[in-house]
């Protein structure tokens, strides 16, 4: 009897660990557009989004850093997301927004045509982007149930200069 109360609580003590691993691979996520793609990107990096804010140009600066903010006495530089990836400039309309990250204590902002939702995505569902469609600032892609597929940025990517 004791031998079979004792394979219970080894079971129990199982079922807990896959389930602690489930809950692992879920990640909380802002949704964005840029580009006509819709991204995602961990609510670990997000510090805060922000609309209408002035931003300052700098010379020599490469083409997709659209300058610097002040942040409540913090300055942060602003990227042009979809420049970055290649495209042309975002488009000013009145949904352009300011995405502030922290990344490695790397503190920027992206500039993005509007934001979306915060969501949980499963890593589990995270796969590669074929490689002839690979960009430099997106690491995966995932199959939403609605048939929408939404990109994952890479952060480490994104904090590094060109």
């Amino acid at each position: 009897m004791s031998e079979q109360l004792n394979n219970q609580e080894d079971i129990q003590d199982v079922s807990e660990v896959e389930t602690a691993e489930e809950i692992s691979t879920i990640d909380r996520c802002l949704t964005f557009e840029s580009a006509g793609l819709i991204l995602y990107i961990s609510t670990k990096h997000v510090i805060e989004i922000i609309n209408n804010h002035s931003i300052t140009t700098l010379p020599l600066m490469p083409s997709y850093i659209k300058g610097i903010i002040n942040l409540r006495g913090q300055i942060l530089p602003v990227v042009d997301i979809q420049q970055r990836m290649g495209k042309g400039p975002t488009q000013s309309t009145g949904n352009v927004c300011i995405i502030v990250l922290d990344i490695d204590t790397v503190s920027l902002g992206i500039i993005v045509d509007s934001v979306r939702q915060v969501m949980d995505i499963d890593l589990k569902n995270v796969r590669p982007i074929p490689l002839k469609h690979q960009q430099k600032l997106l690491n995966g892609m995932v199959n939403m149930e609605d048939g929408s597929v939404f990109m994952s940025v890479d952060c480490q990517a994104l904090a590094v200069p060109q």
